[in-house]
This record gives structure tokens, C-alpha cells and sequence, in this order.
């Protein structure tokens, strides 16, 4: 019956008749063996595209979430018969399977440890793996915030938001492991764990089978060198990336930060993003600290006017030099704080006072150009009285 099915746009309908039959509770055996007689074999772009196809159309993405565990089973034999690209040590890709590698095999080691429990030898093990296998994060956090996009750009949506779904999932049972470790409650580890087990095992497998070939499939040297070069902000998952990867990539190639937006007139380009005075001006005034910015020369250059300012400012203050704004007594502090600024001795300062009822936290940091030259003082005041009185955690917002 594949003869019939020569075209992209009646293969992917087969598909998703495919998996919206797995949706209403068909047969896998027999939705498989359709499957092998429909379609000889399936690429990675495809089920990309197919995700998105269903999210566009309304199906829920938790529902996607659900779906996209059966239907990587149906889909694992094709999936298999295909060749993994072999990429160089440094390339993105290559990195992502190597930390894959790596916590595969600290979860083996994990396995072992929660097998062994109650044993008091275990429970250390199995607390010093899973402490370790945090760091798994690392690789979610890189895709979500420097693969995720990127794809997007290149039009696929869909695994972005049911990936995402999952990676918070998985962190959410980390977080209950970890507890349950800690407290020692052998009964409850050797119950979370295996499905928290499967789920990462599952989430190797989609990433890749299915988001690596795509992603390999449609970005370009110049999209996977800018997920290099900032990987490093985010770190890495248990292994230090390679350094043999070295295509040859104009600067102008690289895709900036923002994509393909141009700054339109009016606005001011900043390294991430661009905005009108008149919004630059709205944050600063909305942000909730007090914000002062002091000159290399030690004038007062600028102050954020919010709503609830705690040190009285009036812009007879602007060009007026720092050491005129304070009582002679403490210029000496003043002085000595700027010169340990400059000579990058210092490189934060902090005070906090207490005043009306108010527990006053206030900041001094040196502001430095790219050459590290220093450029001026950057004081942020805050009223911290109420943060100082929360607890636990608030995760919904609250009624209004």
C-alpha cells in the first residue's frame, strides 16, 4: 500500500491518523503492524512536523506529551533502521550525546544504589548519584533556551512545547527523590525512582531520534556555532565538550540573539534587544530597586524616579559630584570604595540600615566596559522588609 502514499502531505494525514487512533485508545499491536504495512520507514523531521500539526490543531500539548511516549514506541523500529550523523567532537550534538552517554551510565549506577536500600552504604551512594544526576538539567536548560528557539526560527514549534512539558516533569521528580533520600525513606525512593528512571531513558531517546536529526537536518554551521559559543553560560551535564569542531563561518553569518529582527527607527539597540527611550525610561522606573548611575568621574550621571523611592533624589543631583552627596563624616568611605572599584580590587560593595520600619539593603557595583576599563558606579537600593518575611514557596499567583 506505500506506492500510494508519494507524497509528504498524505503521509504526514497517514501519520496523524496514526497517532490520533493511539489517542482514542487503539490497539498498539495493530496500530504497529498498520504502520509497518503504510510506511516503510519515517524521518525525524517528519514526527517533528507531525507534533506541531497536532498542537496547531488544537490537541492540547499535555495531551502531545502523553501521546509522544506511545508514539515513539510505534515508531522505534523505523526510527532505529536509521544512521545516527557521526559529528565531531565540539559540535553542539556531539556534546548533548556525550552528556547523554554519561548520565546513562550514572543512572545505571543510581539503579544499582536504590536496588540495594535500606543498606546504609547504599543510601550514600544513592544520594551522591543523585545529587550528581542534577545536573541533567544543564543539558534541558540548553535546548530550551539556545535549541528551542532556533528551530523556531526554522518553523518547528512542536517540540519545543512538548519537551519542555516533559523536562519539567522530570524535574519536579527529581526534586521528590532528593527529598526522599534525604529523609532516608528507603520505601519511597525504591518507589519514585523507576518511573523518574524511564522518563529520563525515554527523553534520551526522543532527543536522539528525533530532535538531534532534526535539528541537524535544518540548522545551519552558523546556527549550531551560536549554541556553542553560548553553552558555556548554561555549563554542561557530567563531561567537557570537545574543541575539534571548527567550521569555517563568516562573523556575518551568525545569527544574532534576536533572529532575523531589525531594529526599527526610534529604537536603541542594546546587546539583547532594542528599545525606545520612552520604555528604557518605563523599566527603570518600574524595576523595584533605586537605581543611581555615577560617571568615571564621579558624577552623578542618572536615577531612576520610582514610585517609592527611599533616598530622597532631585535632579539638581545630576553633574554634581558623588562625594558632595554625602555628609563630610563618611566621604572617606565614599572615596575609598570608588578607588578599590577602579583599581579592580573590589568588585561589589554592600550596606544595609535600618530606617522607619524599614530594613534598607543597599548595593554598589563597578560598572566596566568590554575592555574591562571602569566606566562608572551602579547603586541599587532596595526596601527588602517584606522579602525578608517570606517562607516556602508561592507558585500560582494569588487572587486578586
Amino acid at each position: 500500500m506505500s506506492e500510494y502514499i508519494n507524497n509528504s502531505a498524505e503521509r504526514k494525514e497517514t501519520l496523524k491518523k496514526l497517532i490520533l487512533d493511539l489517542h482514542d485508545g487503539g490497539d498498539l499491536q495493530e496500530i504497529k503492524a498498520r504502520f509497518r504495512e503504510l510506511i516503510g520507514d519515517i524521518s525525524a523531521v517528519e514526527i517533528a512536523q507531525l507534533e506541531q500539526s497536532l498542537i496547531a490543531e488544537g490537541l492540547p500539548v499535555k495531551e502531545v506529551q502523553a501521546l509522544c511516549d506511545v508514539h515513539v514506541a510505534v515508531f522505534q523500529e523505523a526510527l532505529e533502521g536509521q544512521a545516527s550523523p557521526e559529528m565531531t567532537p565540539g559540535h553542539p550534538v556531539h556534546t548533548f550525546k556525550a552528556e547523554n552517554f554519561a548520565a546513562g551510565q550514572l543512572l545505571g549506577l543510581l539503579d544499582e544504589a536504590v536496588a540495594a536500600l535500606p543498606d546504609g552504604d547504599a543510601l550514600r551512594r544513592a544520594r551522591a548519584f543523585a545529587e550528581q544526576l542534577g545536573e541533567i538539567d544543564k543539558i534541558y536548560l540548553r535546548k530550551e533556551n539556545l535549541l528551542f528557539p532556533i528551530l523556531e526560527r526554522h518553523g518547528v514549534t512542536g517540540p519545543s512545547s512538548v519537551m519542555w512539558a516533559t523536562h519539567d516533569q522530570i524535574r519536579d521528580q527529581m526534586k521528590t527523590l532528593r527529598r526522599a533520600l534525604t529523609k532516608g525513606d528507603a520505601e519511597q525512593v525504591q518507589e519514585i525512582f523507576p518511573p523518574l528512571a524511564e522518563a529520563i531513558r525515554q527523553m534520551f531517546y526522543k532527543e536522539e531520534h528525533i530532535l538531534y536529526p532534526t535539528a541537524l537536518r535544518l540548522l545551519t554551521d552558523a546556527d549550531w556555532v551560536a549554541i556553542r559559543d553560548q553553552s558555556g553560560e548554561i555549563g554542561y551535564c557530567l563531561v567537557r565538550p570537545g574543541d575539534q569542531w571548527h567550521p569555517e563561518v563568516e562573523a556575518a553569518e551568525l545569527p544574532s540573539a534576536q533572529g532575523d529582527y531589525v531594529t526599527p527607527t526610534g529604537q536603541i539597540p542594546l546587546n539583547t534587544g532594542a528599545l525606545t527611550p520612552e520604555q528604557i525610561n518605563l523599566v527603570l522606573t518600574t524595576l523595584p530597586v533605586d537605581v543611581t548611575f555615577i560617571d568615571e568621574k564621579d558624577e552623578v550621571r542618572y536615577f531612576s524616579q520610582t514610585l517609592e523611592r527611599i533616598f530622597i533624589r532631585t535632579e539638581a543631583v545630576i553633574g554634581r559630584r558623588v562625594q558632595n552627596c554625602h555628609p563630610p563624616h563618611s566621604v572617606h568611605v565614599v572615596n575609598r570604595m570608588l578607588d578599590e572599584f577602579r583599581s579592580g580590587t573590589r568588585d561589589s560593595a554592600e550596606f544595609w540600615i535600618q530606617m522607619g520600619g524599614k530594613f534598607i539593603y543597599i548595593r554598589y557595583y563597578p560598572v566596566r566596559d568590554g575592555e574591562g576599563n571602569y566606566r562608572g558606579t551602579l547603586e541599587v537600593t532596595q526596601d527588602i522588609t517584606h522579602i525578608r518575611k517570606l517562607e516556602g514557596e508561592r507558585r500560582l499567583l494569588d487572587e486578586a
